[in-house]
């Protein structure tokens, strides 16, 4: 069985024990949480919802909190003396699909 999911902007299609990095969610590592918004839930019987299926939610454990690899943000203007240099590391919560319920 499988679900596609919405959180922090994106969709994801996750199965029970996968582990996937999503935008920063709040809570400690170990903590369980629950995803409302499921927009499909397939398997033997597919159900698309409409935006979202009723009654369906996936949940999961936090397995991690972190920052991904830096990212380095060079803008330039040639010729009129205008350099900006920045570096990025993006904060990610790693998930661990525990369970989906349709």
């Amino acid at each position: 069985m499988y679900a596609v999911i919405k959180t922090g902007g994106k969709q994801y299609r996750v199965s029970e024990g996968d582990r996937l990095r999503v935008e920063k969610l709040d809570g400690a590592v170990g903590d369980n949480l629950d995803f409302g918004e499921v927009l499909m839930v397939g398997g033997e019987k597919v159900a698309i919802g409409a935006p979202l299926v009723a009654g369906a939610k996936v949940a999961a454990r936090i397995v991690a909190q972190g920052v991904g690899k830096k990212i380095i943000v060079f803008k330039m203007r040639r010729r009129k003396r205008y350099r900006r240099k920045n570096g990025h590391r993006q904060p990610f919560t790693e998930l661990k699909v525990t369970g989906i319920s349709a």
